[in-house]
């Protein structure tokens, strides 16, 4: 057959469903026929799973013209999805194509949610597309006579490659690829992405930079205005001081009809904790939900998740509140409106959640913003004009992830074994490890079979043997299977499961969340308030309890920090604050009674100007700083002002930081005009004042610990049996000092370094804040009480104190005093 008449074949198809193909999805189609490599870009429910499938299957017909009466058996196609609820839907909209076309052909998964039996019937028989996740293509190179597997695999697909870039699970992707180059003859690598800034780089990423298949591809933009709407919920009463505790709970009564109104409504929180407590609020003030609504988040089981998922398909369900787990490609036809609760910190997160409403080609978008604080309506504001200018944002990929590498060379070692004069140009190829030097690469090497130069005398660190041929194979069967049960670059907090005591899996939890408990305590998890027994191996036990309860377990991915699009667009919308009441949007109109009460203490900063308040309280002299640079900024900014004050001036402060600004408390008063005049905000010799001031070796020492798990050297435990994480930390700070100490040139002792400043202090975007506030006018007001800038920040700080209950008393107080 000709591309012509395989191409009717998918126009004919599209035909019956009454669809027309869009131009990307032809594009798409010719391109991939022509064997080129490539990346989509298309927004989410335009039709992108269609637009790789049907070339995938086209070309299975074109090589076997008798494909309806025999069948050839074998692994033919990968699809990887970053996330295992989108597996389904990709599986279902194969299984469309390859019936419909009467292939034979057969769809499977493979995630950690597949059962042993589906696995183990794998190993013998693949199915000709394989959906998977990064981590799960990791497992199938660590078994045995895998090239024999991959041999005739003709595509790979890496879908929400945007969520992937700039994360380990990124470059465990581009590791992975290029095995699979070698093996597979025939393959074309394919990503699909959502929007963002690097595009182009995101396909050198994909591909590798100096790669031939570089020169062989395609760059396919899906050029579909989706309309976005985004409407703010603005509080009928606009509080003057702002603060984050109540999650903005007191709009409750303003989104129950936005939920009768519609088919069906996802409500996104930014944490697990927020989903929790919404989930019970509603149902307590509104219980004729009950039965109608659901929470979905990572931790709750597989299959209440899934029922859930197959629920908002059917309709059956009103709302769901939910987390960034139903954030991405979920393809849910009835769901007519998203309400995002709470800033979502970044451009590209809140494009992606718009999009799960209206989910069809030419539908509308809706989305309502809700603000936990008054401030938080600038965000909103914010979000609108991102929206009308499709504002995009960069994704950072990573460099030398050295720890990456070594887990990916022991599965090759686990495996059948490689020869590095083989494996070495691979790696070059890729862009993570496109600067590996000759030197490095020796260092790994020596590092597996030996482990470090200072742990050589410790058999455990022994994990590889090199054969008489210079073949490099690990032979122990327990430090295999040690290896598999490690595979993945996702270290979380040791994860504990919350079950019945009399069974029954209800999900699991952070076990420094659990270790806080006594036997009895009451928290509400999974949208049930439940009485906490005992521990029992790495299960908590509970019970139900009707008793009433505030205690929530709080994840540690709760604490999400402005992307820089965010922040720079923040600051823009901020500046509107001193335009013309007309030509204000209306949310900063809405904000008008608190920027009247800042008016009278300090000014609301225009675009030339850097704030700087100072005052007093019974806790203390307040310095607040607001470079409106998101939180990780703040972080790093306020050790290194804090630094550099102590160098002038003997001083003790505590510092507090939110997205908007940053406080140094100290017991006495600090001359801002000094640190003014000896220019304290100076970028020159950043990289070393933050060294010193922000005990870097603290920060490293906890990145270490990933570093450790990734690379192999601290095990986690089996699946039943894990190791706890405090056990874990100490295990992996033992390590840290001892390289301190001994072997300071050691590349991942090194690397948690590197890390800890470009990943977690995104130490590039601190140098250009400094340089920015070293071009504003510094505006220093001295302040009689707190202002509504400054009251998020100095109540956070109390949220460490005080429960929540008493916090809000204390806040209200203080709230009384002010606007007496």
């Amino acid at each position: 057959m000709n591309r012509k008449e395989l191409l009717e074949i998918a126009e004919n198809w599209f035909q019956e469903q009454d669809w027309k193909p869009f131009p990307f999805q032809k594009e798409s189609w010719n391109a991939f026929l022509e064997g080129k490599h490539g990346l989509l870009n298309a927004p989410t429910g335009s039709g992108k799973t269609y637009a790789l499938w049907f070339p995938i299957v086209l070309n299975y017909i074109k090589n076997n013209p008798d494909y309806k009466t025999k069948h050839k058996k074998g692994l033919k196609a990968i699809w990887i999805t970053p996330l295992r609820a989108l597996s389904q839907e990709i599986k279902q909209s194969a299984e469309r194509i390859t019936q419909d076309l009467e292939t034979q052909m057969t769809v499977g998964i493979r995630t950690g949610d597949t059962s042993a039996k589906e696995r183990t019937k794998m190993r013998t028989h693949m199915p000709d597309l394989l959906i998977t996740t990064p981590e799960s293509l990791q497992l199938l190179l660590s078994s045995k006579d895998y090239k024999k597997t991959f041999k005739n695999c003709s595509a790979i697909v890496v879908d929400e490659w945007h969520e992937l870039l700039g994360t380990k699970r990124g470059v465990q992707m581009e590791l992975g690829i290029s095995r699979l180059k070698t093996i597979c003859k025939e393959l074309r690598i394919w990503g699909i992405s959502a929007t963002i800034g690097n595009l182009e780089q995101a396909l050198e990423v994909l591909l590798g930079p100096t790669s031939p298949e570089l020169e062989n591809s395609v760059l396919v933009k899906a050029n579909l205005n989706k309309k976005i709407t985004v409407k703010s919920i603005i509080p009928k009463e606009m509080e003057t001081f702002p603060w984050r505790g109540h999650l903005g709970l007191h709009l409750l009564d303003q989104v129950v009809p936005i939920i009768n109104n519609s088919k069906t409504t996802l409500l996104f929180t930014n944490t697990r904790s927020q989903c929790e407590i919404w989930f019970q609020k509603i149902l307590e003030k509104y219980p004729e939900f009950a039965g109608e609504m659901a929470m979905h988040h990572g931790s709750i089981n597989k299959e209440t998740r899934l029922w859930v998922e197959q629920a908002i398909r059917n309709e059956s369900l009103k709302a769901v509140v939910c987390t960034s787990s139903l954030d991405l490609g979920v393809d849910f036809a009835p769901v007519e409106t998203v309400i995002q609760i709470g800033g979502p910190k970044g451009v590209a997160r809140f494009l992606q959640r718009a999009g799960r409403s209206g989910h069809r080609p030419g539908k509308e978008s809706v989305i309502y913003f809700l603000p936990t604080h008054a401030i938080e309506l600038v965000e909103a504001s914010a979000m609108q004009k991102a929206v009308l200018n499709s504002a995009v944002e960069d994704r950072i990929p990573y460099l030398n992830s050295f720890d990456v590498l070594i887990q990916y060379l022991t599965t090759l070692a686990v495996s059948d074994g490689f020869y590095p004069d083989e494996i070495y140009p691979e790696i070059k190829q890729t862009f993570c490890y496109q600067t590996l030097t000759e030197e490095q690469w020796q260092w790994l090497l020596n590092f597996l079979v030996m482990g470090s130069q200072s742990l050589k005398s410790y058999d455990e660190y022994k994990k590889v043997e090199v054969e008489e041929d210079g073949k490099f194979k690990v032979n122990s069967r327990a430090v295999a299977m040690r290896h598999r049960f490690q595979i993945g670059t996702i270290v979380g907090d040791a994860t504990i499961s919350v079950r019945y005591q009399k069974g029954g899996y209800i999900g699991s939890i952070e076990e420094y969340f659990i270790s806080k408990l006594s036997p009895g305590d009451v928290f509400t998890f999974a949208g049930r308030n439940l009485e906490f027994i005992r521990i029992k191996g790495m299960a908590a036990h509970v019970r139900n309890s009707k008793k009433r309860t505030n205690k929530v377990p709080s994840w540690m991915g709760g604490r999400l920090s402005f992307s820089a699009k965010m922040s720079e667009l923040l600051r823009q919308e901020l500046y509107t604050a001193e335009l013309e009441f007309s030509e204000q949007s209306e949310e900063i109109q809405a904000l008008d009674p608190m920027f009247i009460k800042q008016r009278e203490e300090s000014i609301v900063p225009q675009p030339h100007q850097f704030l700087i308040e100072t005052f007093k309280t019974r806790d203390g002299y307040h310095h607040m700083f607001y470079p409106f640079e998101g939180r990780a900024i703040h972080e790093g900014m306020s050790s290194l002002l804090a630094y550099r004050i102590s160098l002038l001036m003997p001083i003790t402060c505590s510092l507090a930081f939110n997205d908007y600004g940053f406080e140094l408390l100290s017991d006495r008063e600090i001359n801002i005009q000094e640190i003014l005049d000896n220019n304290l905000f100076t970028p020159e010799y950043m990289l070393s004042d933050l060294q010193k001031s922000l005990n870097s070796n603290e920060m490293a020492r906890r990145k270490f610990r990933d570093i450790a798990v990734i690379s192999g050297m601290v095990f986690t435990g089996y699946p039943e049996k894990g190791v706890k994480m405090k056990h874990l930390q100490s295990s992996s700070e033992l390590l840290f000092d001892v390289f301190r100490d001994f072997e300071d040139d050691n590349l991942l002792y090194q690397q948690a370094f590197t890390e800890t400043f470009e990943h977690q202090l995104e130490e590039g975007r601190l140098r250009l804040a400094l340089e920015r506030i070293a071009e504003q006018d510094i505006v220093w007001k001295k302040c009689s009480q707190p202002t509504p800038l400054s009251f998020p920040i100095i109540t956070d700080r109390l949220r460490e104190k005080l429960s929540n209950e008493k916090l809000a008393d204390r806040i209200q107080r203080m709230i009384n005093k002010l606007t007496k």
